[in-house]
Parts: C-alpha cells; structure tokens; sequence
C-alpha cells in the first residue's frame, strides 16, 4: 500500500471544483472524529465503499436507515445527439446507480 501522504497528494492533485470535499479530505475527517491514523481511517473508508460495491452488485440495493438508500437500476436504450454535429445516436442500455435520501439527510440539509 502506498505512503497515505502520497495518496493524498494524487487525489488533490485532480481538479477539485469548489464545495466538493475530496476522497482525501473525506479520509482526514474521519481520522480526526475517529480519533485514528489517516491510514486507519482510509482503510476503513475502502472497506466501506467496497462493501457498497460489493452489496449493490449481488443484490442490487443498500438501505442504511436514516441517511438513505442505494439502488441499482436499470436504464432503457434512447436516441441522443451528438453535442459536435447534432448527429442523433444509439446511447445503449446501461446499469445506473441512484441515491435517495432518507429523512434524517434530508432534514440535516434543509
């Protein structure tokens, strides 16, 4: 595994627009609320977002109560254009993952 400092360098390194927290940022917050090492914290971190991976591809949906809900579907073949000539063309069926809020998120944005 790499230095988490080199890691962290590679991920600011992208553009980063402004009010969007990094993966690297995301991996210090933890650290600091979980009172752990940058690293612990971004192995905890992978463990999560493999886990979610992992659940979506076998069976499709995430639950976790009070934040929200994660779902794999399915999204039909349509025509599109091309931005550069306006040509219409075949965009194909794909697998798409959607994101539905639960109350408690909602309410923590409002």
């Amino acid at each position: 595994m790499a230095d988490v400092d080199e890691c962290v360098e590679i991920i600011n390194f992208r553009f980063k627009e402004e009010g969007q927290m990094t993966k690297a940022e995301l991996v210090v917050k933890i650290a600091e609320k979980a009172g752990m090492t940058k690293a612990d914290a971004e192995r905890c971190l992978n463990y999560f977002l493999d886990t979610v991976e992992e659940t979506l591809v076998s069976e499709g949906k995430l639950t976790l109560t009070g934040f929200g809900t994660f779902q794999v579907d399915e999204r039909k073949e349509r025509v599109g254009r091309n931005p550069r000539t306006g040509d219409e063309i075949k965009i194909p069926a794909c697998k798409v993952v959607k994101f539905r809020p639960g109350k408690l998120l909602k309410d923590a944005v409002k």
